[in-house]
């Protein structure tokens, strides 16, 4: 199992156990990702932790003073 944090901008449009498809980003040195339909994002990850998995289930969501935060697990 992997677990991954996104960035949302504001709360109410996932809630945990939802299986959401992540789509991949690619930067000239890095990857991110993209969660759904653009309801959160990653930071960017070096090509060594590229992303396999196509799908993740929502674990969290939480409400930080930085903003609202999921944590998503995926199976690898």
């Amino acid at each position: 199992m992997r677990l991954m944090e996104f960035k949302m901008e504001r709360t109410g449009l996932l809630k945990e156990g939802d299986v959401l498809p992540v789509t991949e980003g690619k930067l000239p040195a890095s990857y991110y990702y993209t969660l759904g339909k653009a309801y959160a994002m990653s930071s960017n990850y070096p090509f060594s932790e590229r992303l396999k998995s196509r799908e993740g289930k929502v674990i969290e969501v939480k409400e930080t003073p930085k903003g609202f935060f999921v944590t998503v697990e995926f199976a690898e």
